[in-house]
């Protein structure tokens, strides 16, 4: 995402989601405990537009994704969300389906890691957000469900049916994607879904520590491996080795680099900047 930005300025208050930056940490809540932090039209328009005003300003180096209460997110709010998709036409829905599908996009290509911190369900558009994640860390109490068939929708909803084959494959994606049966914390660790199984009621905390890890390391290194492991899923290799060659080239003459030498010569810990 471009840093440049035009005259509109910082939105200060989010209605949909909570945000806090601690030194170079963002969390995002999402946080309708009530409704198991269903989606609402204007929940995904600020996590879209939330996503796109932290890259421009480059301050974050690791964000965490979580829900407040009893859940992750069960999906879209079925009354606010789905009652309300039976009454729009065509051209309606095309522009609803595509802001979905940005905020994913929004997650792929912020310029730092993304941990989703997950607990109880994440359903529907729930499980894709964590999907979208770079991390996946969860608890005992987690279980994903991709339900898009059993509504009578694709299950490839979101970007669901690419990014989901390249996690956990392509048999898992087809059982996961067709049937929209529930997935535990155990199976999901095992097929690959889950990067981290925590303790019952140590997701948060887990994410937050490797939040805190990443945020601590050199920020531009993370950045393009994030855009390359996106960026080369469809190319070929020899394609792939070029662009890894032009960005290593780049970052050669980063602070960074050099700053591990020093660090390296001196036999002290790098002092990371982002450069």
């Amino acid at each position: 995402m471009s840093p440049f930005t035009g005259s509109a300025s910082r939105t200060e208050r989010w209605r949909h989601l909570r945000l806090t930056v601690d030194d170079g940490v963002a969390t995002i809540t999402l946080a309708r405990p009530e409704k198991l932090n269903a989606l609402t039209f204007g929940a995904y328009a600020d996590l879209r537009d939330l996503l796109a005003e932290l890259s421009r300003e480059r301050a974050v180096r690791a964000l965490v994704l979580g829900g407040e209460g009893r859940g992750f997110c069960s999906g879209g709010d079925v009354d606010e969300i789905i009652g309300a998709t039976l009454s729009m036409d065509t051209a309606q829905l095309l522009d609803f389906n595509r802001m979905t599908g940005q905020t994913v996009r929004a997650l792929r290509e912020c310029p730092f890691p993304v941990i989703a911190a997950v607990h109880g369900v994440a359903a529907g558009a729930g499980a894709v957000l964590a999907l979208a994640a770079d991390f996946r860390v969860a608890d005992p109490t987690a279980r994903f469900a991709f339900l898009f068939t059993r509504v009578g929708l694709s299950g490839g909803d979101m970007g669901a049916a690419y990014l989901l084959p390249r996690v956990v494959g392509l048999g898992h994606a087809t059982r996961l994607l067709m049937l929209g049966d529930p997935v535990g914390a155990a199976e999901a660790e095992r097929i690959g879904l889950i990067s981290e199984l925590t303790e019952e009621g140590a997701a948060d905390t887990r994410a937050a520590a490797l939040a805190r890890r990443l945020a601590e390391g050199p920020a531009l290194a993370h950045a393009q491996t994030k855009a390359l492991l996106t960026a080369e899923l469809d190319m070929p290799l020899a394609a792939s080795v070029e662009m890894d060659a032009a960005t290593q080239a780049l970052l050669m003459h980063g602070e960074d680099y050099a700053e591990f030498h020093a660090a390296f010569t001196e036999k002290r810990p790098a002092k990371w900047r982002g450069r």
